[in-house]
């Protein structure tokens, strides 16, 4: 570092606040123009834990297509062979219900999570905070500096002292993009295809090779441009929030009851409100510690605002202050609007309990639907073409298609049999026993074959075969035998 910014005291500009109903947005200017801001960092409690539940989260996203449960990754979202493996389960097409039940369970999970919560998963769990905040901001602190240093340089023309910093950090986030991007990839083709992929010409795999270009590129952009945008423009979850949040939800909030009236004050000024002879002022001092680390450049104290992502650092910057001026924490905490206004916070409310009676019923469902689930999907259909045909030797035969999916994880051999055995005769196309792989679907036709006086009675009989397996499994299924009435010929 140069030693003009050695020799610099750390004093910013004040962070702007919105002045008119015309900027809707601290970051955007009346005439639609972005407002660069420079988030101060904020060390506290809540951002010890945040670091730590964010690295943890990295280290997940980075492992699980590494992971291998079962023989598959941990994720994995094949679409391409239409297979989802997740932590040990494969999800196939056939499991449509038990994936949407999944899915709808997610979702209320983030519903209830808000509804008691409040942003706990923007400020605690999304990518965009989690990386942004203990990925790439500390490196850009490291090699461009605090932020009163960036803003200065930023403000002043092109020199090599900017330019270099802006190059190696820019190079250093396109690393980051491009190995996020392949592990983005790697959820839906696997490592070790990717790998393989990786060490071919790109235009024998162009389809994906665009892929992670274009998600390296749109990481790039997010983290190195976008930033906060993403949260206060693009992002629709801060304007679902009005729906999702209630008095009672927990939000991060100023208390203005304890901080109103708010003045900047020394210690002698301190010292004359103790002894009383001046009247006292409530304990925000206007320091503007808050606004200055908030990463979407709001103002806490302004009340809850959509853009707002509960990040918790204005807790951290104010309770920073309370300590050193000697009044207790807590002027900005997590708390409720019910808490504010000195009315009870309550747990248990008609949208909490209906988001867990839901969450319940759907869990259920599908955890009922995952175990009744069998390990072999099978269906039969008809061939295209004539229902039946009469044989030279006057028996009617029916052309079945057989579909059969091993769900199981092991190699199998599967025996087709229809019942009863004196009545039905089975004449195969193709291998019969027929070999099946783990998660591979096989179709095999057969002519089914059955004397004329099997259709004595209706032109229609249910029929039943036995499909089995060498692991010891027999599914039995029905499908009905088409064939002419006794009074009627046979089609050829």
């Amino acid at each position: 570092m140069k030693r003009s910014e050695q020799s610099t005291p750390f004093v910013t500009e004040a962070p702007r606040i919105l002045e008119s109903p015309e900027e809707v947005l601290s970051t955007l200017g009346a005439d639609g123009k972005r407002r660069w801001i420079y988030p101060v960092s904020s060390p506290g409690r809540y951002f010890n834990w945040r670091r730590i539940v964010g690295y943890v989260l990295v280290v997940l996203y980075l492992a699980l297509p590494v992971i291998h449960i079962g023989g598959k990754p941990a994720v994995m979202l094949d679409f391409v062979h239409r297979e989802f493996a997740l932590f040990g389960l494969t999800f196939y097409p056939t499991d449509t219900l038990l994936l949407l039940g999944f899915g709808v369970s997610m979702v209320l999970v983030v519903i209830i999570g808000t509804a008691l919560l409040g942003r706990v998963w923007c400020g605690w769990a999304c990518p965009q905070t989690v990386y942004l905040e203990f990925v790439f901001r500390p490196i850009e602190r490291l090699i461009e500096g605090k932020e009163h240093v960036r803003s200065r340089r930023d403000a002043g023309p092109m020199n090599w002292d900017k330019a270099w910093r802006k190059g190696l950090k820019l190079s250093i986030y396109l690393l980051i993009a491009l190995l996020l991007a392949h592990t983005f990839v790697a959820y839906f083709v696997g490592w070790q295809t990717l790998i393989d992929w990786m060490l071919d010409p790109p235009g024998e795999h162009f389809g994906f090779f665009g892929m992670m270009a274009l998600t390296t590129g749109l990481i790039l952009y997010d983290f190195g441009y976008f930033r906060e945008q993403m949260c206060t423009i693009a992002c629709p979850y801060a304007r679902m929030q009005s729906v999702l949040l209630d008095p009672d939800s927990l939000i991060v909030s100023y208390d203005p009851g304890r901080g109103e009236p708010r003045a900047k004050r020394s210690r002698k000024t301190m010292e004359e409100e103790a002894a009383g002879v001046r009247p006292a002022q409530g304990d925000c001092i206007d320091c503007l510690a808050c606004v200055r680390t908030c990463p979407t450049g709001i103002d806490i104290r302004n009340g809850l605002q959509m853009e707002c992502i509960a990040c918790t650092q204005c807790i951290d910057a104010c309770d920073s202050i309370m300590d050193k001026i000697g009044k207790p924490r807590g002027l900005v905490r997590y708390t409720s609007e019910h808490a504010l206004a000195g009315k009870e916070s309550r747990l248990f409310r008609p949208r909490t309990i209906l988001y867990t009676l839901l969450i319940g019923l759907v869990s259920t469902l599908f955890v009922v639907g995952l175990v009744l689930r069998s390990d072999y999907d099978i269906n039969v259909g008809r061939v295209t073409g004539s229902p039946f045909t009469e044989l030279p030797d006057g028996s009617i035969a029916n052309r079945l298609r057989f579909r059969v999916r091993n769900q199981t994880g092991a190699t199998t051999t599967m025996t087709i049999t229809g019942l009863p055995k004196d009545q039905i005769e089975m004449r195969f196309v193709g291998v019969h026993p027929m070999p099946i792989q783990p998660g591979e679907m096989i179709r095999l036709e057969a002519w089914v074959v059955v004397q004329p006086d099997y259709f004595k009675t209706s032109t229609s009989r249910e029929t039943t075969f036995d499909v089995s397996f060498s692991d010891g499994v027999t599914e039995t299924v029905s499908f009905p035998l088409l064939g002419p009435s006794a009074h009627e010929p046979a089609n050829n």
